[in-house]
């Protein structure tokens, strides 16, 4: 069962540009006086219109949609600014991850419902604020201290709270599970969220509340008027539901502090977030679990929040491993630099979980204290190893460290990938439809034929060069037959006498991908007088692929 807050801000962009108007305002525009008739304009059919305007201009007349040229006539010296609705949007989306103090829910307004106001789901969560009237008492307080009064209403659907905040008359006001039908009969048609032409279309058939509707068949409704009457009026009722998009997504798991005093420091804030990691610890090992993925939120008093995300390359439950990642990250991103006021609240949230099943730490192997020290050993390397990865990702970036992927393809220039960690760890989660495709210098049938699951690296029975040319450079290379192994060669303006060979190793053209496949490979390893090590090959087979015999150096050995 959900209980919907539904946040109401009435005069959004006045406000918001009031707000901003120390950042925006040039030297030769004089500021806004807020206590004069203020408005903002947009561009209309005949020419600029009233978009918003202050309580200053409303009480001189003004209205909303009326042309500019008709408004200064009445209010005189009118301060006009532009609307800017990206702004509004950014800024409000901004205050609901704000709001995500009291709930990890917490969604803006959608085009219908208007763009001066956000949603939250507290359902699980009113208790920690001691109820859902002390939970709006709060978030209505701290709301006025940032200059934004507000109108907040509770209720078990997204509709009722909308209307119950727009047209009760209490500013707060909780309704309680399943009264939408008694709240919603005394209010306007308006409360249901309908477009324009059905709100004057029903007031003209003399419908003036919803109430009026409820007692009312169907079917005449449903035949007379858009599918969208009905819809609203279900969804306010809670005949059918109306999801919320969070502005973030849901965490799997979620922990938050509230501070008695702010902190402003690195040192507190890593203290902070090792607390609450341990805190998260407890229902990790309970279901088996360990943290892919981490978020830290940083509610500041002014209102602004600072998250940092953490991706891991391997599950972990060390609130220590955390803690240095998140001061690594606090470090290079200086977010204590802003603190402004400090911070009154500290968030910690599993984004991605992953298996990790308990492990036992005691009596294994207890009769045999070798295999017991190489277990531990083997296990302690591969959780040094991706602790490393996670530092030098924090302290490089997160496309910075590379490493090499192998590749379902005989081709030993194209049998590798160098990928990033994060690519790598995207991969290994099951992809969506929407996800786009890795290593994009294949065509997009090569990619999924060449894509390597479970291949074993290296792969045992082949020998392979420590260095691979980016190129295979051609070389001249003398043989006793033409289909048979190097005796001399010539590369890079040096000839070597071959002393020993090995091979050939046949790799055949990849027909499987769809294309034209290329010349058979003859490959071998070929050592001269002095010790050194090459890796060379044969294009074509003779007689049937080619009449003259092409060789290339393809690789070194150490």
């Amino acid at each position: 069962m959900s209980r919907i807050v539904s946040v109401w801000l009435p005069r959004w962009p006045i406000l918001r540009t009031l707000a901003a108007q120390d950042k925006t305002t040039s030297r030769s525009q004089q500021p806004i006086a807020p206590d004069r008739p203020f408005v903002l304009a947009v561009a209309g059919p005949g020419g600029p219109r009233i978009a918003a305007l202050n309580e200053a201009a409303e009480a001189a007349g003004l209205a909303i949609g009326e042309p500019l040229a008709d408004a200064r006539a009445k209010a005189g010296l009118l301060q006009v600014r532009p609307v800017d609705p990206e702004a509004d949007d950014a800024a409000l989306r901004r205050l609901a991850l704000w709001a995500t103090r009291y709930t990890p829910t917490a969604s803006p307004w959608g085009e219908t419902d208007g763009a001066d106001g956000f949603f939250l789901d507290v359902a699980g969560s009113a208790h920690l604020f001691g109820g859902e009237e002390k939970l709006l008492a709060d978030l209505a307080e701290r709301l006025d201290k940032f200059g934004l009064p507000a109108r907040l209403a509770v209720a078990d659907t997204v509709g009722a709270a909308w209307a119950l905040a727009h047209f009760h008359p209490a500013r707060l006001s909780v309704l309680p599970a399943g009264e939408q039908a008694a709240a919603l009969s005394a209010l306007p048609i308006e409360s249901l969220r309908l477009n324009p032409e059905t709100r004057a279309t029903l007031r003209r058939l003399g419908f003036k509340t919803v109430g009026a509707l409820l007692d009312k068949p169907r079917a005449p409704f449903a035949a007379r008027f858009p599918v969208e009457l009905l819809r609203r009026l279900d969804q306010a009722l809670g005949h059918i539901d109306e999801p919320l998009v969070p502005i973030v997504a849901p965490p799997v798991y979620h922990t938050l502090q509230y501070l008695l005093e702010p902190i402003f420091t690195q040192d507190a804030i890593v203290a902070r977030v090792s607390r609450l990691m341990r805190t998260l610890t407890r229902v990790l090992v309970r279901d088996d679990v360990g943290a892919r993925g981490l978020r830290l939120s940083l509610y500041r008093i002014d209102g602004a929040v600072e998250t940092i995300d953490i991706a891991l390359t391997m599950p972990t439950r060390s609130a220590d491993h955390v803690a240095r990642l998140i001061a690594l990250k606090l470090e290079a991103l200086a977010v204590t630099d802003e603190a402004g006021f400090g911070f009154e609240a500290v968030g910690l949230a599993v984004t991605i979980a992953e298996p990790m099943p308990a492990r036992q730490t005691e009596l294994i192997d207890s009769r045999h204290p070798v295999r017991r020290a190489q277990r531990a050993a083997n296990e302690d390397d591969s959780e040094r190893c991706a602790r490393l990865f996670d530092v030098l990702c924090q302290r490089l970036g997160p496309d910075a460290v590379r490493r090499f992927e192998p590749v379902a393809s005989h081709n030993p220039e194209r049998a590798e990938i160098l990928s990033p960690l994060t690519a790598i760890a995207a991969a290994a989660r099951p992809r969506e439809s929407g996800d786009s495709e890795q290593n994009s210098g294949f065509r997009r049938n090569e990619r999924k034929a060449m894509q390597c699951e479970a291949s074993p690296w290296p792969e045992p029975g082949r020998t392979r060069p420590l260095l691979i040319l980016p190129q295979a450079e051609p070389t001249e290379v003398t043989a006793l037959v033409p289909d048979g192994p190097p005796r001399r060669f010539c590369w890079r303006g040096v000839t070597y006498d071959v002393t020993g060979a090995q091979g050939p190793e046949r790799i055949g053209g990849e027909w499987w991908l769809h294309r034209m496949p290329g010349p058979t490979r003859d490959y071998y390893v070929v050592e001269d007088a002095g010790g050194h090590r090459f890796w060379l090959y044969r294009e074509g087979l003779y007689g049937r692929e080619t009449a003259a015999a092409r060789w290339f150096v393809h690789g070194l050995f150490a």
